[in-house]
């Protein structure tokens, strides 16, 4: 199975008992895309089954948008390769969200209907949390799309209580870098499935991504400062609403 690096391991588990991401007897749903990111949190998440002092469940889900047919069985092989019980759903989001937006701009909707199509596949089996394969990184990116293109200051949360709270999602990554994501990758020998959309590396967020890459080639430590000001905001020194 392998072995979390000491560091990696730390500050998942600071990212779990911070937020309190996993309880005894939770049902856990993970959100697998067949990226390097989702592949590794199912790792983690089965890794952390042999060793947590609770007792939980976990089904990876993998929503095929129909781009490519041969892309579910890629994933489905990693999702063996790691030994975890898994649900592999075939749509048409790709056609219906190309056909929404006249083949010019897929990305929101198909990416709505996938989302929407995990909600209910976690209420309709009984899962109360929902785990989502982002990071540190992505975590600033979110801010910086918000910030520069949406005219507010948000980002995506480590845990984020949904319909009354009978789901929650949880990032338990929230607190690795990707550079620390890669490395458990190939410690465990995951191999990413390439993402068929004909629209990948075409958005927003990997504008956002070059600006965080730019920011930090002028200081190594302001990643770790702004990631840190998102939780130390000074509400005495933001205009009024």
């Amino acid at each position: 199975m392998g072995v979390l690096s000491k560091a990696a391991n730390r500050s998942i588990g600071r990212a779990m008992h911070r937020f309190t991401m996993l309880a005894d007897s939770d049902r856990v749903l993970i959100a697998v895309s067949g990226g390097v990111d989702s592949l590794v949190l199912t790792w983690i998440l089965n890794y952390w089954q042999h060793k947590a002092p609770i007792r939980y469940d976990i089904l990876a889900v993998y929503v095929d948008n129909g781009f490519d047919a041969s892309t579910s069985n890629k994933v489905a092989e990693q999702l063996q390769h790691i030994g975890v019980p898994f649900l592999i759903e075939k749509t048409d989001f790709w056609h219906r969200a190309a056909a929404a937006e006249k083949g010019k701009s897929i990305c929101y909707h198909c990416a709505r209907l996938r989302r929407n199509r995990l909600f209910a596949i976690a209420e309709e089996q009984g899962f109360n949390k929902i785990g989502f394969g982002h990071h540190k990184d992505d975590i600033l990116e979110t801010f910086f799309i918000n910030l520069l293109y949406a005219g507010n200051i948000s980002t995506m949360v480590p845990k984020q209580k949904l319909f009354d709270g009978r789901v929650h999602i949880i990032r338990p990554m929230a607190f690795l870098e990707k550079k620390d994501i890669m490395e458990i990758a190939a410690a465990a020998a995951i191999v990413p499935v390439k993402n068929p959309c004909p629209q990948d590396n075409n958005s927003k967020r990997q504008e956002a991504r070059r600006v965080v890459a730019s920011l930090s080639e002028l200081d190594p430590k302001v990643k770790a400062n702004i990631f840190a000001a998102l939780s130390n905001i000074r509400q005495g020194y933001m205009l009024d609403s």
